[in-house]
């Protein structure tokens, strides 16, 4: 709860004028934004065009924030609408590159967890390409950023009950292609 007080304090001395508490917001949560539109978009420069609108649609509308939420999971929906109009205005391909992976391997190996040969990073890339759109996006909120469901659904504004079964579908996808 500190952290949301602290949160909202900032918030509030924004309001008031205060540009040094945005910039304070946008430190403690800018890799956070980074690495969801990362893992969203797939690649580095459509996660930096993301994060830029991110920041620039918080800083014009941070007036509407009331906090029903935290501010982590306003700024987050905001994220994840900003990569899927990313994803569906550019019609990105694939959803990880192979080589940035292996980049992030190398600087962020919590983000694989035991997927450490190429060959079975390679099957993995090939399944999240092949899964439907909110199942590969509740395998990543579970599996990368390890929310848990219920704040996947208020991120997403879905039912816990709909992103349970997206995800029992998606890791009988993963498992299905990784095991064979």
């Amino acid at each position: 709860m500190q952290e949301e007080l602290s949160d909202k304090h900032l918030v509030e001395r924004f309001l008031e004028g205060d540009q040094h508490a945005f910039n304070e917001l946008i430190k403690k949560y800018q890799s956070r934004i980074y690495w969801v539109a990362r893992r969203m978009t797939g690649n580095h420069i459509d996660a930096d065009d993301v994060v830029q609108e991110v920041l620039i649609t918080a800083y014009s509308k941070l007036d509407t924030f009331k906090f029903g939420s935290s501010f982590y999971t306003w700024i987050y929906r905001i994220t994840v609408r900003k990569c899927l109009n990313s994803i569906r205005s550019r019609k990105v391909k694939r959803f990880f590159n192979l080589d940035d992976m292996e980049n992030e391997m190398t600087s962020h190996p919590d983000y694989i967890n035991d997927i450490s040969n190429r060959e079975k990073l390679d099957k993995l890339d090939k399944v999240l390409q092949k899964l439907p759109e909110k199942q590969r996006q509740v395998f990543i909120f579970r599996n990368f950023d390890e929310l848990s469901y219920e704040e996947i659904a208020e991120i997403t504004g879905t039912s816990v009950g709909g992103l349970k079964a997206n995800y029992f579908n998606a890791m009988e996808k993963v498992n299905k292609y990784i095991n064979n």
